[in-house]
């Protein structure tokens, strides 16, 4: 009796090791990508697999559906798009593994080359993708090819009441995260990786979305750490640690005299580390529209080559009494150091900008020296500034 008692024992605790083993998942209403014929040895081709799984999950109208990416494996596959709109209110994408694009751009299939994206998550209301896994874009062939022509890692197209949060993205060909016509965006716990000298690897790229929430994450990558492009109302960007990379940077906007429209943005409690910049705006003159009510605030530096720059002549093209009209925009409680001397820029065009604010700036070059600002065409108040900042022109 005491035998079968022990045996019993160690089959009860061992059970949940070998349910693990097996894929198996406690999770109601999963449909693990192993069930549908996946290898995950991260040379098949996986795509069928995981456009299978998809499809039983959109269409599933029990509880959560939920697609299951198993740990400890490694699914390589050719540029996706799960479909929506399901017929779920609440989607979930639970990456524990790895997926991987195809290791070298000449191995994606001739009929993917015209692919803006290798996954993308279209029209999915309620959809959230985490896990814990890694999504590694592979993007170390493409970053000699021109940036037109790259895809974007993820996408997120139309996908309102989105979270996406505890993963990683590595090494994107182009953006790491492009956010396109959401409304209601929740990005949290990410990293997003790639090296300093990668071109044109955006962290995320926010457009034409609105109600974009992205904290308590860090993004090292070859450019911006979050691009905000036109049609974005409504973005914050909280308890982020960015760099390498070019800051957190609205537009640029206006560019071949489009109208373009961003409003509304909050930047706080923000550590920038060698980054090329700050805090900064950048527009093309001879484009139209605004930029406005937008606010930096609690802002860490370390070795930050521009800390704060407008830029409304952005590739100035001389189209005088044109551009993107600026205004209603904050900087304040800025601290740290600069590489370069000059540390606030303020570059406005023949157009303008209006109410600039600038509060207690504290910046001092990397060996305590003082530093330097310039400023053009802006109508600026200032306190508690260093350095100081007088304005020639409006």
């Amino acid at each position: 009796m005491k035998v079968l008692f022990s045996l019993l024992l160690v089959l009860f605790i061992a059970s949940p090791i070998l349910c693990a083993k097996v894929g198996k998942s406690n999770i109601p209403n999963a449909f693990n990508i192993l069930k549908y014929g996946a290898k995950g040895d991260g040379h098949t081709d996986d795509s069928n697999a995981f456009l299978k799984a998809w499809k039983d999950v959109c269409s599933s109208t029990k509880g959560t559906p939920t697609l299951i990416v198993p740990a400890g494996k490694i699914f390589m596959t050719q540029p996706l798009t799960f479909q929506g709109p399901c017929k779920s209110r609440r989607m979930n994408v639970m990456i524990r593994g790895t997926i991987t694009a195809p290791k070298n751009r000449e191995h994606w299939k001739s009929d993917s080359n015209d692919h803006d994206s290798w996954i993308t998550f279209s029209h999915i209301s309620g959809l959230v993708v985490n896990g814990g896994g890694t999504l590694n874009g592979q993007g170390a062939s493409w970053w000699d090819k021109n940036g037109s022509d790259r895809p974007t890692a993820v996408r997120f197209l139309g996908c309102d009441n989105l979270k996406h949060n505890s993963l990683t993205h590595l090494n994107s060909p182009k953006n790491h995260i492009s956010i396109t016509g959401c409304d209601g965006v929740l990005i949290s716990n990410v990293k997003l990786i790639a090296p300093e000298t990668s071109p044109n690897t955006d962290g995320v790229d926010i457009s034409s979305s609105t109600k974009v929430f992205i904290e308590h994450s860090t993004i090292s990558t070859g450019d911006d750490c979050v691009a905000i492009n036109s049609g974005s109302k409504f973005i914050n960007i909280t308890n982020v640690k960015c760099g390498p990379g070019h800051g957190i940077s609205i537009g640029s906007l206006g560019k071949n005299g489009e109208y373009a429209t961003v409003e509304n943005i909050y930047v706080a409690h923000i550590t920038f580390t060698r980054t090329t910049n700050g805090a900064r705006i950048k527009t093309w003159e001879g484009g139209s529209g605004y930029a406005r009510k937008i606010t930096y605030k609690n802002i860490t530096l370390v070795g930050v080559k521009n800390p704060v720059i407008i830029d409304q002549q952005y590739n100035a093209l001389q189209a005088i009494g044109k551009g993107v009209k600026i205004s209603d925009v904050t900087f304040r409680n800025f601290r740290g150091t600069a590489k370069n001397k000059k540390a606030i820029e303020l570059n406005c065009g023949s157009i303008g900008c209006t109410n600039i604010v600038l509060e207690e700036i504290n910046i001092f070059g990397l060996n305590g020296e003082r530093t330097s600002s310039s400023c053009k065409n802006a109508h600026v108040t200032s306190s508690s500034c260093n350095p100081t900042v007088t304005c020639i022109g409006k």
